[in-house]
């Protein structure tokens, strides 16, 4: 990774006052959206800012446990002498790595069986992860639907349209894949299962064709809380 994507701030901005973070890699726009920061992605820019209507102890609470998890993830951040801490986040496992974990079966996966297991984990009718998937999405419009005036019911229909229709498409096409490859019982071309072993008559780098070592994801803490969010 270029170290430039190591380096970013985090201050307050002089026109808008609001707390804004610039600069990073997609590590750092996870680790920010998990500490509570609203992504806003413009033509010719892209940053994060707290979400609106925060008051000021709430905001220098983000923006402080903002600044810790990039830190504890190995982030240079510059920020305002304000939202400064000594203190590391402990490390957690994102639930994104079950998926994550889908991803690196797939990549290693030496027979059309081994990648159609694979993708059933995404589309097992109960607890794949397309399922659970659903299931957000429907939750999500319900909790639109019990805000009542302050509800906008756009956005419900919105949600549960996505659930009904485009995830459904998702989900077929990919169960469609996962059958096909199920039915082919074929071997995958310049792949061989790796059993650790190294041939007499080979180099050791050439033994077989085993996939990449898993790659960890990152390591993070979820955020305390810190007042309503938007």
């Amino acid at each position: 990774m270029p170290r430039t994507y190591r380096f970013l701030d985090i201050r307050r901005d002089p026109y808008s006052d609001e707390v804004r973070a610039r600069g990073g890699d997609a590590q750092t726009h996870s680790v920010l959206q998990r500490a509570g920061f609203v992504s806003v992605v413009r033509r010719h820019d892209l940053y994060h800012r707290v979400p609106a209507g925060l008051a000021g102890d709430d905001e220098y609470r983000l923006a402080t446990d903002a600044v810790a998890h990039l830190r504890a993830a190995g982030y240079y951040v510059d920020r305002d002498a304000d939202f400064d801490t000594a203190s590391r986040a402990a490390s957690y496992l994102p639930r994104g790595t079950s998926v994550a974990h889908v991803a690196e079966r797939l990549r290693g996966a030496t027979t059309t069986g081994e990648a159609a297991e694979a993708l059933t984990e995404l589309t097992a009718d109960h607890d794949g992860v397309l399922a659970e998937v659903e299931e957000a999405l429907i939750a999500a419009a319900d909790f639109h639907d019990a805000l009542g005036h302050m509800s906008t019911p756009s956005t419900a229909r919105r949600l549960r349209q996505l659930a009904d229709e485009h995830l459904r498409v998702i989900r077929t096409a990919l169960a469609d894949t996962g059958n096909q490859l199920a039915d082919r019982h074929a071997a995958r071309p310049g792949r061989s299962p790796c059993t650790g072993e190294v041939p007499a008559n080979k180099h050791e780098q050439a033994a077989c064709a085993c996939p990449p070592p898993p790659r960890t994801p990152p390591a993070l803490q979820p955020p305390t809380a810190a007042g309503p969010r938007r």
